[in-house]
């Protein structure tokens, strides 16, 4: 019923989507998600006992459990998108409660959100379902709005409320990138000093990432540069949009590229441009979960089922699908998580 249900989403695009064969990066060469993903890759890391504890117990939860892959509910939008903005549409969720129950009933492996939002529910919750605590954001209430990420907390708060892992995003291409990177890379240090996994937001933002009203900020060669800059401070997961186009390099006309990152690497496929995405988190080797983007209203399921068709096929791990889910009636939010999950659980959607 999942499967019918997940290729009637797809309507036309079914085939374009479920029987393309990936020809840039063949599938054995990548590190796809599987039950024994924990031991096979980071095994062998750096990574202490409590870290690899922590990662097992995101692993470990919900409906995908022991299959390798994830499904996450974020919810930092009350601070990066305003509380208006978030959660008019649904003001149930003004209530921290709301928001774990969701991912509860949702299914999923973890739920993201603010030191606010989980520390309130902390006692209740924690041993209930991972948390993962985003420690930096974008406050917005500066005028003119600016790009910047600030820590709002310390990695031993997160540690403290029993958090499972941290999230921080950092804005590479951004005026402040440099102070982010350097203040995510200690922070991240001392989280898995003290066993928690870390997740990155490798997002783009300048604007001079926009030219002749094209905006490359979610290239695949760009985000998937992102991506390689966010495994080389050891994330042990990479958040990122889903790209939307290539050739950011060439365009912009800056940093360094090669012509066979379009012409071998890269095709204009969403599933081959998503795979670059993937080889840059160390030919997959570090989970790469896309997000679910922005609530358009009556296209939400199709393209949260898309999204995820892209992210399974091209080798990612999975999707952290926030906005679609929580600006909804909760019984439908429900319903779409785990409308996402049967993509993963659907052994016929395969790796391309």
């Amino acid at each position: 019923m999942a499967a019918n249900k997940i290729h009637e989403l797809l309507a036309d695009k079914a085939e374009y989507y479920l029987n393309h064969t990936s020809n840039t990066f063949p599938k054995e060469t990548l590190h796809t998600p599987s039950p024994n993903h924990l031991d096979a890759i980071w095994g062998n890391s750096n990574r202490n006992i409590q870290t690899l504890r922590s990662l097992n117990n995101i692993m470990g939860h919900g409906r995908l459990a022991n299959t390798g892959y994830v499904s996450i509910l974020p919810v930092d939008q009350g601070i990066e998108h305003s509380a208006g903005a978030s959660f008019a549409p649904n003001p149930m969720f003004f209530d921290p409660e709301n928001i774990v129950k969701l991912a509860i009933e949702g299914g999923c492996n973890a739920v993201a959100s603010t030191y606010g939002v989980l520390g309130m529910v902390a006692r209740k919750y924690a041993h209930k379902i991972p948390f993962i605590v985003k420690i930096n954001h974008n406050e917005f209430l500066t005028y003119p709005n600016k790009f910047d990420q600030i820590m709002f907390g310390t990695i031993k708060d997160a540690w403290n409320m029993g958090a499972t892992a941290v999230g921080a995003t950092i804005y590479f291409g951004s005026e402040e990138s440099a102070r982010q990177i350097i203040e995510v890379s200690k922070a991240f240090e001392y989280a898995h000093e003290l066993g928690m996994t870390t997740i990155l937001w490798c997002y783009l933002r300048n604007n001079g990432f926009k030219k002749d009203g094209v905006d490359y900020s979610t290239a695949a060669d760009l985000t998937g540069q992102a991506n390689h800059l966010g495994v080389t401070i050891q994330a042990d997961i990479i958040k990122q949009k889903l790209p939307t186009n290539n050739g950011g390099y060439t365009a912009i006309n800056f940093g360094k590229t090669s012509p066979l990152v379009y012409s071998k690497l890269t095709t204009d496929h969403p599933i081959d441009l998503a795979r670059y995405q993937v080889a840059n988190c160390y030919m997959g080797r570090v989970g790469l979960i896309n997000s679910g983007g922005e609530s358009k209203g009556a296209t939400d399921l199709q393209e949260a089922v898309t999204t995820a068709v892209v992210n399974k096929r091209a080798g990612g791990m999975g999707l952290i699908s926030g906005r679609k889910a929580f600006q909804k009636p909760f019984a439908e939010g429900v319903s779409l998580l785990q409308t996402i999950q049967d993509v993963y659980l659907d052994e016929s959607i395969t790796i391309a």
